[in-house]
């Protein structure tokens, strides 16, 4: 394959992420140990690299290393939604003004389309200005590895991190290079090798990723599945995984949570439901899609003992696709007064959407009349064009004003760049 035609990825991948969102506009912590917590503060989601050198592991509980925390004095945050989803926001932006092409890989990462760019420039000068570029405009560090495919793009950002005299830069172009440092990655390192993937390729006595790359694809294809033969490929630097530049349509739409307290009132478990529902339908409008089926479910703790536990999901389909909060909301109250049973201390409920179709495409039923509201969509817009300005909000009355079954965030930071009231205040 000639130079003008040889596929370029960059991944880029911030570095730590939730936690230095809540560094950011903290410079009293930027040497001190800082982990987020999950869900009702339950366990460790994120770490700062002086929590991870202090040897606590990911999605550890918090009760168990409470001594550790006091001992090494680690500031522990809430999970910040708000912050996380708006810095990220910021990063991608610079990384779609730098690249024609790029595909936002998760909340932290997105591979960028460099191809044909190493004919007008150095692919390690170009990413070394975009990291400092996203460095300088937003505060947030990030690793950069370049390759000709997304694998090997991986591995390179993975060696970015782990080796600091990079710079935070791998470029991956060149084969040799590839070789030397697909001998010094372990095998469970490499993208899409799970865990019992793993343990069945060492016991084959495939150890690195540079084994993995020297296997043979047919015989890897037939012991285990085609997606592991493509792995092979790409580790060769055969580009077998295309750029996804736009998000593929949702499926479902699910809206959840655990909560702070086990719920045993039958009107705060309606109204977490109804918050729920309302949720799932502005993410619904968000997707521009009509949804056919609700579901909603209600569980107690299966780990409590001396309790009994019960949980139940029961699904209505629609006569007629709707994106109408009023609705939906309908559908789920009716669904949770037939799932709902007194006596028991409830810890989670939810609501999932599905069975989408587009504006204008379903079919409606012959045999039942049309109930879409009047002006339901310019009703809808407005709401939501209400609550997205950050400027105020509209909220049914079957959520509730002030629920006591919220999630526990004893720990959350301000939403720093997303509410005026929370703005930094510099003395």
């Amino acid at each position: 394959m000639s130079e003008a035609n040889q596929t370029v990825f960059a991944l880029v991948d911030c570095n730590n992420f939730y936690a230095s969102c809540e560094k950011l506009f903290r410079p009293d912590l930027k040497h001190t140990p800082v982990a987020v917590l999950s869900n009702n503060d339950g366990c460790i989601v994120a770490r700062s690299k002086e929590v991870k050198a202090l040897g606590i592991k990911m999605g550890v509980p918090m009760f168990q290393v409470q001594d550790e925390i006091k001992r090494h004095g680690i500031v522990c945050f809430s999970s910040n939604y708000a912050l996380y989803a708006d810095l990220s926001n910021r990063v991608m932006t610079i990384l779609e003004e730098e690249a024609p092409q790029v595909e936002v890989y998760s909340i932290d990462e997105a591979f960028m389309d460099l191809t044909g760019l190493g004919l007008v420039t150095d692919l390690w000068s170009f990413a070394t200005k975009v990291k400092a570029k996203v460095d300088r405009w937003t505060g947030i560090s990030v690793g950069v590895g370049i390759a000709p495919t997304k694998t090997l793009a991986k591995l390179a950002n993975h060696a970015a991190k782990k080796y600091p005299a990079t710079g935070s830069v791998v470029d991956l172009m060149n084969p040799e290079r590839q070789k030397r440092l697909l001998a010094l990655v372990d095998v469970a390192d490499v993208w899409g090798v799970g865990r019992r993937t793993t343990a069945k390729l060492k016991a084959r006595g495939i150890q690195t990723a540079l084994d993995l790359a020297n296997a043979d694809a047919k015989s890897i294809r037939n012991e285990f599945s085609v997606v592991l033969e493509r792995t092979i490929r790409e580790l060769n630097g055969v580009s077998c995984l295309e750029l996804e530049g736009l998000q593929p349509t949702k499926q479902q739409i699910i809206c959840s949570r655990s909560f702070g307290y086990k719920v045993t009132d039958k009107q705060e478990l309606r109204e977490a439901v109804a918050k729920y529902t309302t949720r799932a339908a502005e993410k619904l409008r968000g997707e521009r899609r009509l949804c056919g089926v609700v579901s909603v479910f209600i569980r107690t703790s299966p780990h409590i003992k001396n309790e009994p536990f019960y949980g139940k999901t029961l699904s209505v389909e629609l006569p007629n696709p709707t994106d109408d909060t009023r609705d939906l909301l309908d559908v789920s109250n009716e669904i949770f007064q037939r799932i709902w049973r007194a006596g028991f201390r409830y810890m989670k409920a939810g609501v999932m959407l599905a069975d989408f179709y587009e504006h204008g495409v379903s079919q409606p039923d012959l045999f039942r009349t049309d109930r879409t509201k009047h002006n339901s969509k310019a009703l809808m817009t407005v709401v939501d064009t209400i609550k997205h300005s950050g400027l105020g909000n509209v909220f049914f009355a079957s959520q509730g004003g002030s629920p006591q079954w919220s999630m526990k965030r004893e720990h959350l930071s301000p939403s720093y760049t997303t509410k005026w009231a929370e703005l930094p205040k510099v003395w």
